[in-house]
């Protein structure tokens, strides 16, 4: 499991966190995997690449959990 902080009331795109985490080499490549459905949010598979991580949630890609305080 892994940990992104982020500041109170702030967000990151799903796309940029994938990248900032080192999930994926690039944005090209996250957006490609959330496209094709291979990204969860909170256990439901997300397909918008700007979809708004806030606090709290869980994102799931291929082996990799992040929590995101």
């Amino acid at each position: 499991m892994e940990e992104f902080e982020l500041g109170e009331n702030e967000f990151v795109e799903l796309k940029n966190l994938l990248k900032l985490m080192q999930c994926c080499e690039s944005g090209g490549d996250a957006m490609a995997v959330i496209s094709e459905g291979r990204v969860k949010v909170n256990g439901n598979v997300e397909l918008r690449k700007r979809c708004k991580i806030r606090k709290g949630q869980v994102v799931e890609f291929e082996g990799h959990t992040i929590t995101v305080k």
